[in-house]
């Protein structure tokens, strides 16, 4: 279902920024958002140290609990750039992480859901591992895609935490990719949008500091507002790039998410690496409306397609394999910068050519 339009003239602003923000003029570029500029090749890790696929039986997506300090203290040790987590708010104003929209319990054997929204931020933190260790917190369980009730188990657990907890304990150097998460199924008034945005704003503008920071949201009013309300840090657009299909246009293909980000003023778009993969020529297209480009995606995770798109001039993969992806682009950044001969510069033809070699990494 689409998103009601926003009227961002109705919606308030905050004025109470810090004046030296992290993600300022002098971080990336010095013409401020208007002439915004990734000034190298970003690694970012996808929910801190990776995320967790309960049934995959790679160690790896349970190594750490997703979204938690524990997982973004794990990936603050690697050379990694950015984290990027998921922040909701609570039905009492709280911006807590978490990714998915309900909470999985069981009580006497029934196993029951709640929205995280409509739970309050003590209820939230009651779910899982606790952080007083005499306490014992109400089980954790996780729904998979094809609907199997899962519990949560991980090989390095970790409690809740919330965006302010995130600020005060995560190494101050790391940055932090903001995803603005919203549930696909709902429909957002502007005001209702004004409400769960106006909190986490908040929040960073009290304990950002010289952090790092970007924005970001699959959904384009919120991303449109989340520009709106401050004109600091860097927004960008969050797109399956037509690998998936929805009711609001906007998120169906890359053309559209270039027009998203040119009308509101947004600094880039963050795609499903499959999308870019299928449409090499849109790399192009971006970079000429002086837009950044990263992407996301499964295939993040092969150093290969890490490589390839290195070559085509995205700026940025977030990836879940961190440890292996950060080595591979370790190596492949000394590389570059040991070899006189200056990178190739593919055309489109050229690149086609390229991506019909690795036809496994687009078909999977």
């Amino acid at each position: 279902m689409s998103l009601k339009a926003i009227h961002v003239t109705e919606v308030p602003s905050l004025d109470n920024f810090p004046e030296n923000p992290s993600l300022c003029a002098s971080r990336f570029s010095p013409g401020g958002l208007s002439s915004f500029k990734i000034p190298k090749f970003l690694v970012v890790g996808h929910r801190g140290h990776g995320m967790n696929m309960l049934q995959s039986p790679d160690p790896r997506f349970s190594a750490f609990k997703e979204n938690s300090i524990l997982s973004f203290n794990a990936a603050s040790k690697l050379p990694l750039d950015f984290i990027e987590f998921d922040v909701q708010v609570t039905r009492d104003g709280c911006p807590v992480i978490f990714h998915d929209d309900f909470i999985y319990s069981e009580d006497n054997g029934v196993v029951y859901e709640k929205r995280v929204t409509e739970v309050s931020s003590s209820e939230f933190m009651s779910y899982g591992k606790q952080r007083e260790t005499e306490k014992s917190g109400k089980p954790l369980l996780r729904k998979s895609k094809e609907g199997k009730i899962l519990k949560w188990c991980v090989q390095q657990d970790d409690s809740h935490c919330t965006l302010q907890e995130a600020f005060e304990k995560v190494d101050p150097k790391l940055g932090f990719n903001i995803e603005l998460k919203l549930d696909d199924n709902l429909v957002y008034s502007s005001d209702h949008l004004s409400r769960l945005l106006l909190p986490i704003l908040q929040v960073v503008s009290d304990y950002g500091k010289d952090r790092p920071i970007i924005f970001s949201s699959f959904h384009p009013d919120a991303a449109l507002l989340a520009r709106k309300l401050q004109s600091i840090y860097p927004v960008f657009f969050l797109t399956n790039g037509g690998t998936e299909m929805y009711y609001d246009v906007r998120r169906n293909s890359l053309e559209e998410a270039i027009k998203v980000c040119i009308e509101g003023g947004l600094q880039g778009i963050v795609s499903e690496v499959k999308g870019v993969f299928r449409n090499p020529a849109v790399v192009n297209r971006i970079k000429e409306s002086k837009l950044s480009l990263m992407t996301y995606g499964k295939l993040n995770n092969v150093a290969e397609a890490v490589y390839m798109q290195h070559l085509m001039g995205i700026e940025g993969v977030i990836v879940d394999h961190v440890e292996e992806i950060t080595e591979a682009v370790r190596e492949m950044t000394n590389r570059d910068a040991h070899d006189t001969k200056p990178k190739p510069n593919f055309s489109e033809r050229e690149l086609s050519f390229l991506l019909k070699l690795i036809p496994e990494l687009i078909q999977h």
